[in-house]
């Protein structure tokens, strides 16, 4: 195997890279070595084990985005000021004698501060995907983004940590002993309604599960139900990116529906979209931004 280049994406918790022919991944290997555990001298060797097993004895670039570019990163790869178009270059180059080159994140100062890192390579690949999209992308995950696109460039775009959330209240309050994981649809699109017509009441919902479960004897569909919850009152405050426009959902299979779902029930009818394509894309047009500039 001879790859062109190689793909990373490289998050808090975990590291994937994928050997490419061109647009064409061959091989994929995946690492827990996300930033979250690395030293800043660790990157390297992190980098180098997995590439190790990926395409031993291969040399060529590596196109790099993701949490591997913040300020706790291997090296801090500047933000780009929107609006403009989602990767963009120079690329930062790494201290591993310039083969890694890693992709910048974005960064908006008005109406509100707000930064994104991998994000705008997913928005990248969309958009190569579906070229002439005007509209809202939602990107589900740990914190969720929401990004106004035009004319193929960020207009602004806003962050909610509802994944964060979520997680600590199963790991880290009152609530992890009543949370289940059954995956509840009517419970969840109840809940999304719920959370979006009161969002001010989220607090008092949420406990309303453990209350729920002690006195009825039951956590039936409570994981479901939380997740609706938060999803709602991020939908709410988010109404004005999504309604009335194109959307687009861009994340892994069983977050992005359950996103899906919820706009569906508002009457949206948005496009979902495999986060994986839209990275190696967004990382293949990150290469050709470096293939320009050289």
């Amino acid at each position: 195997m001879n790859p062109d280049w190689i793909a990373v994406d490289w998050g808090t918790t975990r590291l994937r890279a994928w050997a490419m022919d061109g647009r064409s991944p061959v091989a994929e290997a995946a690492s827990e070595d996300g930033m979250g555990r690395l030293t800043r001298d660790g990157f390297a060797p992190a980098l180098h084990g997995l590439l190790e097993a990926l395409a031993p004895g291969t040399s060529v670039p590596v196109i790099a985005c993701g949490m591997v570019g913040a300020r706790q990163g291997w090296v801090e790869a500047p933000y780009r000021q929107v609006p403009c178009t989602p990767v963009g270059g120079p690329l930062t180059r790494a201290g591993d004698g310039g083969s890694v080159h890693i992709v910048p994140g974005l960064r908006q100062d008005r109406p509100a501060a707000d930064v994104m890192r991998g994000e705008e390579t997913q928005i990248a690949g969309f958009l190569g995907l579906n070229p002439g999209f005007d509209g809202t992308i939602c990107l589900p995950g740990t914190h969720t983004k929401w990004a106004q696109i035009s004319a193929g460039e960020v207009v602004s775009f806003q962050t909610a940590m509802t994944g964060e959330l979520f997680g600590a209240l199963r790991d880290h309050t009152v609530l992890s002993h009543t949370l289940d994981d059954a995956d509840d649809e009517a419970a969840f699109a109840e809940a999304v309604s719920d959370g979006m017509s009161r969002p001010e009441a989220l607090a008092q919902r949420l406990f309303a599960l453990r209350a729920r479960h002690l006195l009825e004897g039951t956590a039936a569909g409570s994981g479901a139900r939380a997740s609706g919850l938060l999803i709602g009152a991020e939908l709410a405050h988010a109404r004005p990116y999504w309604l009335g426009m194109p959307v687009a959902v861009v994340g892994e299979r069983g977050l992005a529906a359950r996103y899906a779902a919820a706009l569906r029930a508002q009457g949206a009818a948005p496009m979902v979209t495999r986060a994986d394509a839209c990275t190696l894309a967004g990382l293949g047009a990150a290469r050709k931004i470096l293939k320009e500039a050289s």
